[in-house]
C-alpha cells in the first residue's frame, strides 16, 4: 500500500536516516511532492535539500 511507503519514508526522513531524495523515491513521490507531505506534518526540511529539490524541479519545468 502506498500509504505505508509514505509513512515509512516520512519517519526515516524525520530521523535523518534517509536523504530527501531517498525518502521521496521510497514514497513514490517527486521531491517537491514529498516536501509538501513533510510540511503538512510539521517535519522540518533542511534548507539545502529544499533548495536542491526545488531547484531541480524548476530546471526540469523550464525545458
Amino acid at each position: 500500500m502506498a500509504t505505508k511507503g509514505l509513512s515509512s519514508a516520512l519517519t526515516l526522513y524525520g530521523a535523518r536516516t534517509l536523504t530527501l531524495s531517498q525518502a521521496a523515491a521510497q514514497a513514490g513521490l517527486s521531491e517537491a511532492e514529498f516536501i509538501d507531505q513533510l510540511e503538512r506534518r510539521g517535519i522540518e526540511v533542511t534548507e539545502s535539500e529544499r533548495a536542491a529539490a526545488l531547484g531541480n524541479e524548476s530546471t526540469a519545468r523550464a525545458d
